[in-house]
């Protein structure tokens, strides 16, 4: 459900997302078959602190002593002491989940940490990465340019877009609005920042790369759009709001030429639009604290 992207360019290797402690090993051998030291991996790459996007974090910057990690000031100090993100993913998933999916949570270094500040760049031996804030998501977001292959590296600000989301008709592409820092404007601002680019591809965290279009933008926004209005309407019953979202997918992915068994799709997208329904619960309680 959650990858994370090896860039090698000359003697330099950068690891964009770490997934959980259980990505080391994998990653381990993908160095060990391509030739490469542990010592070429020269920056870990983490787009914001969520457990499955940064809870490897700690446990590669042990693997490779070379590295320097580069996060968004606002997570930098959630890597160096990691319980209170512990404890909010553990509220989340529930202390057995929590273990299953992201087993240990290492800390990482402080001196070994570079805060990224909004269009700020790094070189990997030549190759110039640039980052961008993007809020919607959480607030501790950023996306990486790279010029050279004139893709996003956009961790959860592009969505959900799995390998059977491929459909006759264009590609699913579903947000993502997890707890706990929704923010429908913000995300729809973040969305105009990457095709402002003109982008020709997507490497999206949750899962794998996809071509740009104006389209699938469209189909992005339209969604945020649509689940702020259900939200508002009643966020007082999370699983109610989870159905709605679950029928509002399955009638998109009709319209993309979607013929998979409807029962069978429902359980592929269980779980995200379980999540998805939480978080537009918890901003709804966030609008009505204020």
């Amino acid at each position: 459900m959650a990858c994370f992207y090896l860039m090698q360019e000359g003697d330099e290797c950068a690891v964009l997302e770490t997934g959980t402690c259980h990505s080391v090993p994998a990653l381990e051998q993908l160095l060990l078959d391509q030739g490469i030291g542990v010592e070429q991996v020269r920056y870990v790459i983490p787009t914001h602190v969520h457990l499955d996007h940064a809870g490897g974090a700690g446990a590669m910057m042990a693997a490779f002593p070379a590295a320097q990690l580069l996060i968004h000031p606002r997570g930098a100090r959630h890597l160096v002491d990691p319980r209170r993100l512990i404890a909010a993913a553990t509220r989340v998933y529930g202390s057995e989940l929590f273990r299953r999916l992201y087993g240990d949570i290492q800390p990482v270094d402080a001196d070994r940490i570079r805060q990224m500040h909004d269009g700020e760049r790094v070189s990997l031996a030549g190759r110039p990465l640039e980052f961008r804030h993007t809020r919607g998501h959480a607030e501790h977001h950023f996306c990486i340019w790279d010029e050279v292959s004139q893709g996003w590296f956009s961790g959860d600000m592009f969505g959900v877009s799995y390998s059977w989301c491929r459909l006759s008709g264009g590609d699913f592409v579903m947000p993502s609005t997890t707890p706990s820092q929704f923010d429908p404007e913000a995300y729809l601002a973040s969305i105009q920042l990457l095709g402002s680019y003109v982008p020709q591809r997507l490497y999206l965290t949750h899962y794998g790369e996809l071509e740009y279009s104006h389209e699938k933008a469209h189909l992005l926004a339209q969604q945020i759009e649509a689940y702020s209005t259900f939200a508002a309407a009643d966020a007082s019953d999370e699983a109610r709001l989870a159905l709605q979202l679950s029928d509002y997918a399955m009638a998109l992915v009709q319209q993309l030429g979607g013929h998979q068994d409807e029962s069978e799709l429902r359980a592929r997208l269980e779980f995200d639009l379980q999540l998805n329904a939480q978080g537009l619960c918890v901003w709804q309680e966030g609008l009505q604290s204020t």
